[in-house]
């Protein structure tokens, strides 16, 4: 099995950019625990992150067909990113979404997360820790289909 665990806008900054809502680790430090999560899982992760929608569309499009899930932390473009979200759900492969924080506390109940409908998988808050969780709880899912 190997999936993508993909980054949006301003993500390669963890670890500089506000610590008190993202806490201390970097990207590094993420995927270096992704990687030792899917090693114990026995699954394959490609990583992506940009700060450009269309660029993280175009990596989506390129690779679809060598994956069977995504985790995605979308960020910025959680609430209009309408053209990764068409992208990923034109593959027909399920879907992690992992926010580092609580971004309903942050940001008010009245924000939307469009990627949210299309998750199999949604975690938020529970810190950087959240993405090997939602790879855990995703690779699940997918060993669970019939």
């Amino acid at each position: 099995m190997q999936l993508a665990v993909l980054h949006g806008p301003n993500l390669n900054r963890l670890g500089e950019r506000n610590p008190a809502k993202y806490g201390q680790a970097t990207l590094d430090d993420i995927t270096q625990d992704v990687d030792a999560t899917a090693r114990r899982l026995e699954v394959t992760v490609l990583h992506f992150q940009s700060n450009y929608e269309g660029a993280l569309t175009e990596w989506v499009h390129e690779r679809h067909h060598l994956l069977d899930g995504y985790v995605i932390n979308p960020a910025g473009l959680a609430s209009y990113g309408y053209a990764l979200l068409d992208a990923v759900r034109d593959t027909d492969h399920p879907l992690a979404i992992v926010h580092i924080s609580q971004w309903y506390a942050w940001d008010g109940k009245d924000r939307t997360d469009i990627f949210a409908g299309a998750a199999a998988v949604y975690l938020a808050g529970a810190g950087w820790r959240g993405y090997s969780l939602a790879l855990e709880a995703l690779v699940q899912h997918i060993r669970d289909r019939p």
